[in-house]
């Protein structure tokens, strides 16, 4: 049985079906991208797209898909300081300490797309700590100040988890109209 590495795996479900709603044109940032393989998804829709994460061989295996950081972002300071993007998407990962980091490199109409494992997903395998596992509703009060989009928090099959994904959209002030975000079914 071969493991598919973080980064390897098929282009998220939940990423997919939202991306459609990130400004055209804009810089999107795959946090802890792993292998990069949402930097690759959107790379291919025709974005620019930086991705951080850690490990040196995840990075250079992204790296063809835009502009990489190795950065340890739960020990070292946050390596985007004064950046923002029109997209940024976290999968499978949490380290609570950078939320305002994440929150504050999305750009005025950037969208976050968010999606990790959830409590519960202790009864079914790793991650299994308290710390890597959302609370109940944590991504909605997080996201207070954004307009969320999307919300969905369960069981997933195949492989069975328990996730919590967010669509949340950091809108302009002043307004007037809300916006429309088509469904892309």
């Amino acid at each position: 049985m071969s493991t598919v590495l973080h980064g390897q795996e098929p282009t998220s479900n939940w990423v997919a079906r939202w991306s459609h709603l990130l400004p055209v044109g804009c810089n999107v940032l795959d946090l802890a991208c792993g292998h990069g393989r949402h930097m690759r998804h959107f790379a291919s829709l025709g974005y620019k797209v930086t991705g951080v994460d850690r490990n040196a061989d995840a990075i250079a295996a992204a790296s063809p898909s835009g502009e990489t950081i190795c950065a340890d972002i739960e020990n070292g300071p946050w390596p985007l300081q004064n950046r923002t993007f029109g997209g940024v998407v976290v999968t499978n990962y949490l380290w609570r300490p950078l939320w305002p980091s994440i929150l504050g490199s999305l750009a005025l109409n950037g969208v976050l797309i968010y999606e990790t494992f959830s409590a519960g997903n202790e009864s079914v395998g790793k991650p299994s700590r308290p710390d890597f596992l959302l609370n109940p509703a944590e991504l909605l009060n997080i996201c207070q100040g954004l307009r969320v989009v999307a919300f969905e928090e369960g069981f997933l099959g195949q492989p069975e988890r328990f996730v919590q994904r967010i669509v949340a959209v950091r809108e302009t002030s002043g307004t007037q109209t809300p916006a429309r975000y088509p469904l892309n079914r």
